[in-house]
């Protein structure tokens, strides 16, 4: 796969976990207390492989926060929570008793900076380190079924590849896990391989 090894994958798991220290940073402003992000590990898969069992997707409904990023590589990065925990990021964020109901109102604003923070974080360092510059889109957010969202990633033939960031967002003591995707074609992985040959060239 584009010659991509547990090398680059341990590199992309380190580039990104810089980038969810610095949207953690961001998150703690916002809620006024200690917020934890990490990633444990990165994967990449042929989208025709994605699962269910891949992105921990359940029956329920999940809230999916979308951003579109260009470069060197282009990519749609999707960050998906279950609906329930978005609702409870959101409460987080917005610091109040409020009931579900009441927080569905602030859903869409608070999960789409959500989104805005966290890829922008990622993406953002691995701009850095690897020294390339990545325009983005402003983030749009949507509710849909585990099978919307794996018809969605699996249906598309310009971008054949999926990375899979597993994050690990715990808020006040809550801890939360869901996924940080990114749906690349052959030649924006190729290209990120190349990067990151570079970089781990600079630091032999």
């Amino acid at each position: 796969m584009s010659n991509l090894s547990e090398i680059h994958l341990d590199a992309l798991a380190e580039i990104f976990s810089i980038g969810a220290g610095r949207a953690a940073l961001s998150l703690s402003e916002i809620v006024g207390d200690e917020v934890h992000i990490s990633v444990p590990y990165v994967q990449v898969i042929n989208s025709q492989d994605i699962s269910s069992t891949t992105l921990s997707l359940n029956s329920g409904r999940f809230g999916a926060v979308t951003q579109y990023f260009s470069g060197p590589f282009n990519a749609e990065a999707v960050l998906l929570f279950t609906e329930e925990q978005a609702l409870k990021i959101v409460g987080d964020m917005m610091g109040s008793q409020m009931s579900i109901e009441e927080l569905a109102e602030f859903e869409h604003e608070a999960m789409c900076e959500l989104g805005n923070i966290i890829l922008n974080a990622c993406l953002s360092a691995m701009a850095d380190i690897l020294h390339f510059t990545l325009e983005s889109s402003l983030p749009s957010y949507r509710v849909a079924s585990a099978d919307e969202i794996l018809h969605r990633l699996k249906d598309n033939s310009n971008q054949p590849y999926v990375m899979v960031l597993h994050i690990d967002l715990t808020i006040e003591k809550r801890h939360t896990t869901g996924n940080l995707v990114f749906l690349l074609s052959s030649t924006s992985l190729t290209n990120l391989v190349i990067h990151i040959n570079q970089f781990l060239g600079s630091i032999s």
